[in-house]
Formats: structure tokens, sequence, C-alpha cells
């Protein structure tokens, strides 16, 4: 199915959810669901951005399109407007949290979780420690197997522990993959693991003019991906 982009014309709107990750912690979510939605795909944002920053929000209405409800979600540290990233453990518990609530809002539907870089990571390691209830996939916008400059595969020692299908976008430009590690990494993960490979794109999927496609394009590109893979999950369940 090819995406059709509606900007925020036609798009479901965008509705407030309250998620409790504890007895004294709370943060803010945001529920896009289209009509007749085909999965749900539960969002983390990005270490440096929240769930309302323009490419989550722009990500979100393309799934709508495509027939994906999005469950946005802020981490504490975020919701409290910090800078710092919460403890692992903190965020693994709102990932789980964002979930439940995903499920209860729309338990019929085929449930998958991931997000955008730290995100994404984040998910990760949730799962890999325990599996996260009713998720069938996870997906990785920009899978941060290293900071720029600083070439290492440690950050992705905790996937071989992840028993579920996964679906990597990666561009070929992406600061924080190098190219060579995230495919050798994939390799390992050749079971599980689905590798979409973004021509030009650096970790935002921004790619330049002279490439001769536009954002646009590489987002078509990727939820067109995204589709067909998820698809496939939901005909073997």
């Amino acid at each position: 199915m090819r995406v059709v982009h509606t900007n925020g014309v036609g798009a479901s709107l965008a509705k407030p959810v309250t998620i409790a990750v504890g007895e004294r912690i709370r943060v803010s979510g945001l529920i896009q669901q289209p009509a007749r939605a085909r999965a749900c795909l539960v969002l983390a944002h990005g270490a440096g951005a929240g769930m309302a920053h323009p490419w989550m929000a722009t990500l979100a209405g393309d799934l709508d399109a495509i027939g994906f409800a999005t469950l946005r979600f802020q981490f504490p540290y975020m919701e409290k407007q910090g800078r710092r990233p919460d403890p692992p453990a903190l965020c693994h518990a709102t990932i789980r949290a964002a979930v439940a609530t995903a499920y209860g809002l729309a338990p019929s539907l085929p449930l998958f979780a991931g997000g955008k870089s730290f995100g994404g990571r984040m998910t990760s390691q949730a799962q890999a420690a325990s599996p996260i209830p009713h998720v069938g996939g996870l997906v990785f916008f920009g899978f941060p197997l290293h900071p720029p400059r600083q070439p290492s595969m440690d950050r992705g020692a905790h996937l071989a522990q992840v028993k579920i299908p996964m679906l990597f976008f990666q561009g070929t430009r992406d600061a924080f993959a190098e190219l060579p590690l995230i495919e050798r990494l994939t390799e390992r993960l050749s079971k599980c693991a689905t590798f979409i490979l973004i021509e030009n794109a650096d970790h935002s999927f921004h790619v330049p003019m002279r490439s001769g496609r536009t954002d646009e394009q590489v987002r078509t590109e990727m939820l067109d991906a995204l589709g067909v893979w998820a698809d496939s999950l939901v005909r073997q369940q």
C-alpha cells in the first residue's frame, strides 16, 4: 500500500492520554487511530526531542494514512522538560506502561513497539530483559549503535536476546551507526531481523538534494516496507 501524505489534513485527531508508569509517575501520551486501523505502533521518541517533535508528528500522520494507529508518549525526563535521559530501568518501565495503555485502548489490533533512535534502543532493551506482553515485533527508525565517531557494537549486544521479529530502518549516512557495523550486527540477527537500508539518508532520514529524492519519498519507502513487514507477521499469527 502506497503512503498518501496527509500533512495533517484528513488525518485522525491525536487524542491525549495519561500513562501511569508507577504510583507517583505519570507521563503524557498521544493516541492517533484511523477508523479502519490494521495495527498499532507504540512509538518512543529520541533522546533530544519529545513526542510532539515535527518528525514524530509527521511519522504518526503518515502511519495514520496507511492504517496504523500510533501511541506516542513522553519519557519522564522529557515530561519534566529535562535534558538528561532517565535511567534505563525507568525508560523500560515507561515503555511497558505505554504498551499496556495502547493494548487497553485498542485490544483487537496487532501491536508493535519501537521508536526513533534512543526510543527504539530502550524498547529493545526492555524486550531483551523480559518480553513485553502483546508485542509482536519491534521497529527501529535509526538504531543508535554508537555515538558519532565512536564506532562500537556494544550497544547492540542485547539484541541477541530479542526473540521476536525486528525491523531496522537505517540511513547510509547515519553517524550513529557506521554501515559495516550495523550490517554485521543485523547479519548476526538474521533469523529475527529485517534490515532496510535507506540510501543517502542521515540519522533523521534526511537526504541531500543531490540524491535526487526528497525526505517525503524516503518516508514513503520506509512506510511501504513497514506495511509489508507488519502484514506478513499478522498473517503468520
